[in-house]
């Protein structure tokens, strides 16, 4: 599903990707681990379009990301990618449902189906209850399962988390990790994680290794 082919990316001097390469398959559950200025991150961001890339290329579906422009670039995230970040993001002026709803809305779709779909998606995290509490009213693991939903609203090809349990008590990263799974069997989802937890990391379907700015074999 996913080609990722030489790809490289400097920031001034320093030089963080130095020619990776990775395939991704649809349904797959896979994590990314290594050193901290490694080059999880940054490819992750350059996977997901948030930036591009000095050199190489990143195919999706056959379609390359290189060749879109930045509103192509906005659509294609929007529609194709959902994101799960360590701090889960969340807008603390909304509600639960209402930071759900968000990408389904920019996406175009009307405020009763958007919230429609986002209340399905809560009651599937077990926060049917929590819909209509804003994110100082939830706990951690809350807002983060919260999060994840907002990355499925628009039932994205893949889903990119950085760290997503990293904030996390041992309770609610193992009951995230599960959720991963769990999404991956009922949605055929594919998930790509930049972990540092060896534990979801020895579970997942297939764990790169990047030192140094290349995926270690």
């Amino acid at each position: 599903m996913i080609e990722v082919r030489n790809l490289t990316k400097s920031f001034g001097s320093l030089q963080v990707l130095r020619g990776v390469n990775l395939s991704v398959e649809r349904g797959e559950v896979i994590s990314i681990v290594g050193p901290s200025g490694a080059g999880k991150t940054t490819l992750l961001q350059l996977i997901g379009a948030l930036d591009t890339p000095d050199g190489g290329s990143i195919m999706f579906d056959g379609r390359a990301l290189g060749a879109m422009n930045g509103a192509q670039l906005a659509k294609f995230r929007n529609a194709h990618i959902g994101f799960v970040f360590q701090f889960h993001q969340l807008l603390p002026e909304f509600t639960a449902i209402e930071n759900v709803a968000i990408p389904a809305l920019i996406a175009g779709r009307s405020l009763a189906e958007a919230n429609k779909e986002a209340m399905e998606l809560l009651a599937l995290m077990g926060l049917a209850d929590r819909a209509h509490h804003k994110p100082s009213q939830l706990s951690g693991g809350e807002n983060q399962r919260v999060a994840v939903a907002r990355a499925l609203v628009n039932r994205p090809d893949v889903i990119l988390a950085d760290e997503p349990s990293g904030s996390l008590d041992s309770r609610n990263k193992e009951e995230l990790h599960r959720l991963f799974f769990d999404l991956r069997d009922k949605f055929g989802q594919t998930f790509i994680i930049v972990t540092h937890d060896e534990g979801l990391a020895a579970v997942t379907d297939r764990t790169i290794r990047m030192v140094d700015g290349v995926v270690s074999m």
